[in-house]
Protein backbone atom coordinates (compact mmCIF):
# COMPACT_ATOMS: atom_id res chain seq x y z
CA UNK A 1 0.00 0.00 0.00
CA UNK A 2 2.49 2.43 0.83
CA UNK A 3 6.21 2.45 0.15
CA UNK A 4 8.35 -0.17 1.49
CA UNK A 5 10.53 0.53 4.41
CA UNK A 6 13.75 -1.85 4.51
CA UNK A 7 15.65 -3.90 6.90
CA UNK A 8 18.29 -0.89 7.97
CA UNK A 9 14.81 1.13 8.70
CA UNK A 10 13.80 -1.74 11.63
CA UNK A 11 16.94 -2.05 12.72
CA UNK A 12 17.17 1.46 13.47
CA UNK A 13 14.37 1.42 14.68
CA UNK A 14 14.38 -1.56 17.36
CA UNK A 15 18.29 0.26 18.08
CA UNK A 16 16.57 2.78 19.35
CA UNK A 17 14.39 1.25 21.44
CA UNK A 18 17.06 -1.31 23.26
CA UNK A 19 18.71 2.20 23.52
CA UNK A 20 15.67 3.60 25.10
CA UNK A 21 15.07 0.70 27.06
CA UNK A 22 18.23 0.70 28.82
CA UNK A 23 17.93 3.95 29.83
CA UNK A 24 14.95 3.49 31.55
CA UNK A 25 16.16 0.16 33.19
CA UNK A 26 18.15 2.25 34.90
CA UNK A 27 16.14 5.13 36.34
CA UNK A 28 13.48 2.91 37.11
CA UNK A 29 16.24 0.86 39.58
CA UNK A 30 15.23 0.67 43.29
CA UNK A 31 17.62 3.02 44.65
CA UNK A 32 16.19 6.32 45.60
CA UNK A 33 17.25 9.55 44.39
CA UNK A 34 18.32 12.50 46.15
CA UNK A 35 15.49 14.22 47.89
CA UNK A 36 13.14 10.90 47.39
CA UNK A 37 12.49 8.74 50.87
CA UNK A 38 12.06 5.73 49.77
CA UNK A 39 11.14 3.29 46.38
CA UNK A 40 8.23 1.16 47.30
CA UNK A 41 9.12 -2.45 45.74
CA UNK A 42 5.29 -3.18 44.48
CA UNK A 43 5.06 -0.04 42.75
CA UNK A 44 8.35 -0.01 41.52
CA UNK A 45 7.44 -3.73 40.16
CA UNK A 46 3.86 -2.19 38.99
CA UNK A 47 5.91 0.65 37.20
CA UNK A 48 8.53 -1.15 35.23
CA UNK A 49 6.06 -3.94 34.42
CA UNK A 50 3.95 -1.15 32.63
CA UNK A 51 6.81 0.36 31.03
CA UNK A 52 9.81 -2.26 30.17
CA UNK A 53 7.12 -4.56 28.22
CA UNK A 54 8.14 -4.26 24.36
CA UNK A 55 7.14 -2.13 22.49
CA UNK A 56 8.33 -0.03 19.42
CA UNK A 57 9.25 3.13 21.12
CA UNK A 58 7.73 5.10 18.01
CA UNK A 59 7.35 8.31 20.34
CA UNK A 60 11.48 7.97 21.69
CA UNK A 61 12.34 7.66 18.19
CA UNK A 62 10.57 10.55 16.47
CA UNK A 63 12.37 13.01 19.87
CA UNK A 64 15.66 10.65 18.99
CA UNK A 65 15.80 10.85 14.64
CA UNK A 66 14.41 14.56 14.70
CA UNK A 67 17.77 15.78 17.52
CA UNK A 68 20.00 13.70 15.21
CA UNK A 69 18.93 16.26 12.22
CA UNK A 70 20.70 19.16 14.56
CA UNK A 71 23.64 17.17 15.67
CA UNK A 72 21.82 17.70 19.54
CA UNK A 73 23.54 15.82 22.43
CA UNK A 74 22.49 12.23 22.04
CA UNK A 75 22.31 11.60 25.90
CA UNK A 76 20.25 14.77 26.43
CA UNK A 77 18.02 13.73 23.52
CA UNK A 78 17.79 9.87 25.22
CA UNK A 79 16.89 11.12 28.33
CA UNK A 80 14.20 13.66 26.59
CA UNK A 81 12.88 10.61 24.69
CA UNK A 82 13.17 8.37 28.19
CA UNK A 83 10.86 10.80 29.67
CA UNK A 84 8.00 11.35 26.58
CA UNK A 85 8.03 7.06 27.07
CA UNK A 86 7.73 7.67 30.78
CA UNK A 87 4.03 9.76 30.23
CA UNK A 88 3.48 7.67 27.03
CA UNK A 89 3.22 4.52 29.02
CA UNK A 90 1.97 6.15 31.93
CA UNK A 91 -1.25 7.11 29.35
CA UNK A 92 -1.69 3.51 28.85
CA UNK A 93 -1.97 1.86 31.64
CA UNK A 94 -4.69 4.44 33.03
CA UNK A 95 -6.33 3.83 29.45
CA UNK A 96 -6.50 0.44 30.32
CA UNK A 97 -8.21 0.57 33.98
CA UNK A 98 -11.73 -0.79 34.08
CA UNK A 99 -12.93 2.52 34.31
CA UNK A 100 -11.37 3.72 30.93
CA UNK A 101 -11.31 1.49 28.17
CA UNK A 102 -11.38 -2.00 30.55
CA UNK A 103 -8.67 -4.32 28.93
CA UNK A 104 -6.83 -7.49 30.20
CA UNK A 105 -3.53 -7.50 27.54
CA UNK A 106 -0.94 -4.90 26.34
CA UNK A 107 1.98 -5.84 24.67
CA UNK A 108 0.90 -9.82 24.53
CA UNK A 109 0.79 -9.28 28.37
CA UNK A 110 -1.58 -8.68 31.36
CA UNK A 111 -2.40 -4.75 31.66
CA UNK A 112 -0.78 -3.45 34.85
CA UNK A 113 -3.93 -3.35 36.81
CA UNK A 114 -4.43 -7.26 35.72
CA UNK A 115 -0.98 -8.06 36.90
CA UNK A 116 -1.30 -6.42 40.13
CA UNK A 117 -4.87 -4.44 41.27
CA UNK A 118 -6.34 -1.28 40.02
CA UNK A 119 -4.84 0.57 42.72
CA UNK A 120 -1.06 -0.30 41.98
CA UNK A 121 -1.86 0.50 38.46
CA UNK A 122 -3.38 3.75 39.22
CA UNK A 123 -0.14 4.78 41.78
CA UNK A 124 1.89 3.47 39.09
CA UNK A 125 0.66 6.05 36.39
CA UNK A 126 0.83 8.70 38.67
CA UNK A 127 4.27 7.82 39.34
CA UNK A 128 5.50 7.73 36.07
CA UNK A 129 4.00 11.09 34.72
CA UNK A 130 5.62 13.03 37.55
CA UNK A 131 8.78 11.39 37.19
CA UNK A 132 8.97 11.89 33.75
CA UNK A 133 9.46 15.69 34.53
CA UNK A 134 12.08 14.74 36.99
CA UNK A 135 13.52 13.57 34.34
CA UNK A 136 13.23 16.04 32.63
CA UNK A 137 14.32 19.05 34.86
CA UNK A 138 17.30 16.82 36.49
CA UNK A 139 20.46 18.63 35.52
CA UNK A 140 21.99 15.05 34.17
CA UNK A 141 19.52 16.12 31.58
CA UNK A 142 21.76 18.69 29.87
CA UNK A 143 20.63 21.64 27.83
CA UNK A 144 19.62 24.97 27.94
CA UNK A 145 17.61 26.05 31.11
CA UNK A 146 15.17 28.21 27.99
CA UNK A 147 15.39 24.83 26.12
CA UNK A 148 14.50 22.90 29.10
CA UNK A 149 11.38 25.16 30.21
CA UNK A 150 10.59 24.80 26.86
CA UNK A 151 10.28 21.05 26.97
CA UNK A 152 8.73 20.34 30.58
CA UNK A 153 6.10 23.40 29.31
CA UNK A 154 5.69 21.64 25.96
CA UNK A 155 4.97 18.16 27.82
CA UNK A 156 2.57 19.39 30.85
CA UNK A 157 0.35 20.62 27.64
CA UNK A 158 0.56 17.89 25.03
CA UNK A 159 0.00 15.64 28.21
CA UNK A 160 -2.82 17.58 29.81
CA UNK A 161 -5.86 19.43 30.23
CA UNK A 162 -5.75 20.51 25.97
CA UNK A 163 -4.11 17.79 25.35
CA UNK A 164 -4.12 14.17 25.64
CA UNK A 165 -6.09 13.77 28.72
CA UNK A 166 -8.33 16.47 27.71
CA UNK A 167 -8.78 13.62 24.29
CA UNK A 168 -9.20 11.15 26.80
CA UNK A 169 -12.42 12.69 28.32
CA UNK A 170 -13.56 13.20 25.21
CA UNK A 171 -13.14 9.89 23.80
CA UNK A 172 -15.31 8.18 26.48
CA UNK A 173 -18.15 11.34 26.22
CA UNK A 174 -18.19 10.24 22.47
CA UNK A 175 -19.74 7.13 23.08
CA UNK A 176 -22.92 8.33 24.39
CA UNK A 177 -23.29 10.70 21.34
CA UNK A 178 -22.67 11.04 17.67
CA UNK A 179 -19.54 12.86 16.65
CA UNK A 180 -18.97 14.08 13.63
CA UNK A 181 -15.89 14.10 11.69
CA UNK A 182 -14.77 17.36 12.93
CA UNK A 183 -15.34 15.78 16.39
CA UNK A 184 -13.58 12.93 16.00
CA UNK A 185 -10.15 14.44 14.37
CA UNK A 186 -10.08 16.89 16.85
CA UNK A 187 -9.92 13.88 19.69
CA UNK A 188 -7.59 12.12 17.61
CA UNK A 189 -5.34 14.99 17.85
CA UNK A 190 -5.74 15.39 21.31
CA UNK A 191 -5.72 12.02 22.92
CA UNK A 192 -2.66 10.18 20.28
CA UNK A 193 -1.35 13.44 18.31
CA UNK A 194 -0.58 15.53 20.76
CA UNK A 195 2.51 13.24 22.02
CA UNK A 196 3.57 12.42 19.04
CA UNK A 197 3.43 16.08 17.84
CA UNK A 198 5.13 17.08 20.96
CA UNK A 199 8.37 13.91 19.92
CA UNK A 200 8.78 15.60 16.96
CA UNK A 201 8.68 19.59 18.35
CA UNK A 202 10.90 17.74 21.41
CA UNK A 203 13.50 17.14 19.29
CA UNK A 204 13.77 20.13 17.29
CA UNK A 205 13.75 22.19 20.75
CA UNK A 206 16.06 20.37 22.85
CA UNK A 207 18.73 20.84 19.80
CA UNK A 208 18.05 24.46 19.51
CA UNK A 209 16.36 24.64 16.38
CA UNK A 210 14.75 27.77 14.68
CA UNK A 211 11.22 28.77 14.96
CA UNK A 212 10.61 27.82 11.56
CA UNK A 213 12.49 24.12 11.98
CA UNK A 214 10.46 23.92 14.90
CA UNK A 215 7.13 24.60 13.12
CA UNK A 216 7.71 22.53 10.46
CA UNK A 217 8.51 19.49 12.69
CA UNK A 218 5.55 20.31 14.87
CA UNK A 219 3.68 20.29 11.63
CA UNK A 220 4.97 16.68 10.66
CA UNK A 221 4.43 15.32 14.10
CA UNK A 222 0.37 16.32 13.70
CA UNK A 223 0.56 14.53 9.98
CA UNK A 224 2.21 10.88 11.86
CA UNK A 225 -0.06 11.29 14.75
CA UNK A 226 -3.23 11.40 12.51
CA UNK A 227 -1.91 8.34 10.60
CA UNK A 228 -0.83 6.57 13.64
CA UNK A 229 -4.51 6.71 15.01
CA UNK A 230 -5.95 6.13 11.46
CA UNK A 231 -4.37 2.99 10.82
CA UNK A 232 -4.91 1.99 14.85
CA UNK A 233 -8.48 2.41 14.04
CA UNK A 234 -7.98 0.47 10.47
CA UNK A 235 -6.05 -2.70 12.70
CA UNK A 236 -9.22 -2.39 15.56
CA UNK A 237 -11.10 -3.62 12.57
CA UNK A 238 -9.06 -5.23 10.58
CA UNK A 239 -6.37 -7.75 12.79
CA UNK A 240 -6.92 -9.98 15.39
CA UNK A 241 -5.70 -9.86 19.23
CA UNK A 242 -3.10 -12.26 18.53
CA UNK A 243 -1.39 -10.03 15.82
CA UNK A 244 -2.27 -6.87 17.95
CA UNK A 245 -1.18 -7.88 21.10
CA UNK A 246 -4.62 -6.70 23.03
CA UNK A 247 -8.30 -7.09 21.94
CA UNK A 248 -9.42 -5.82 18.83
CA UNK A 249 -12.97 -4.74 17.79
CA UNK A 250 -13.87 -3.39 20.75
CA UNK A 251 -14.49 0.17 18.99
CA UNK A 252 -16.91 -1.31 17.02
CA UNK A 253 -18.85 -3.24 20.06
CA UNK A 254 -18.64 0.12 22.10
CA UNK A 255 -20.10 1.71 19.37
CA UNK A 256 -17.32 4.26 19.85
CA UNK A 257 -17.15 7.11 16.53
CA UNK A 258 -14.05 6.51 14.18
CA UNK A 259 -13.11 8.05 10.62
CA UNK A 260 -12.81 4.17 9.65
CA UNK A 261 -16.62 3.57 10.82
CA UNK A 262 -17.21 7.06 9.38
CA UNK A 263 -15.93 6.75 6.08
CA UNK A 264 -14.93 2.75 5.50
CA UNK A 265 -11.35 1.20 4.89
CA UNK A 266 -11.01 2.12 1.34
CA UNK A 267 -11.37 6.03 2.36
CA UNK A 268 -8.81 5.28 5.51
CA UNK A 269 -6.50 3.81 3.38
CA UNK A 270 -6.70 6.55 1.06
CA UNK A 271 -6.39 9.25 3.44
CA UNK A 272 -3.49 7.22 5.38
CA UNK A 273 -1.71 7.41 1.89
CA UNK A 274 -2.39 11.21 1.53
CA UNK A 275 -0.97 11.72 5.27
CA UNK A 276 2.03 9.90 4.84
CA UNK A 277 2.75 11.98 1.21
CA UNK A 278 2.17 15.24 3.73
CA UNK A 279 4.84 14.16 6.11
CA UNK A 280 7.43 13.26 3.09
CA UNK A 281 6.82 16.60 1.90
CA UNK A 282 7.41 18.38 5.00
CA UNK A 283 10.47 16.97 5.04
CA UNK A 284 12.25 17.52 2.21
CA UNK A 285 14.12 20.40 3.14
CA UNK A 286 16.45 18.30 5.47
CA UNK A 287 16.93 16.28 2.44
CA UNK A 288 19.19 12.19 3.22
CA UNK A 289 19.56 13.46 6.76
CA UNK A 290 15.59 12.80 7.38
CA UNK A 291 15.11 9.46 5.49
CA UNK A 292 14.49 7.22 8.47
CA UNK A 293 12.17 9.70 9.50
CA UNK A 294 10.70 9.19 5.95
CA UNK A 295 10.26 6.03 7.05
CA UNK A 296 8.93 6.02 10.11
CA UNK A 297 5.65 7.69 8.59
CA UNK A 298 5.42 4.96 6.46
CA UNK A 299 5.66 2.57 8.85
CA UNK A 300 3.36 4.12 10.75
CA UNK A 301 0.81 4.20 8.26
CA UNK A 302 1.40 0.14 7.02
CA UNK A 303 2.11 -1.37 10.10
CA UNK A 304 0.67 -4.32 11.34
CA UNK A 305 0.56 -4.23 15.42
Amino acid sequence: MFEAYPVPFEARLEARAHSVEMLLRQLLDGRALDGEIDRPQRLLAAMRHGVLNGGKRLRPFLVLEIAALFDADTEAAMRVAAALECVHCYSLIHDDLPAMDDDDLRRGQPTVHRAFDEAAAILAGDSLLTYAFDILADEATAIAARHKIDLVGGLARAAGLGGMAGGQALDLEAEKSTPDETDIIRIQAMKTGALIRYACEAGAILAGASASDRARLAEFGSAVGLAFQLADDLLDVTANAEIMGKATGKDAAAGKATLVALHGVDWARRQLSGLVAQAHGLLEPYGERAVFLKQAASFVADRRN
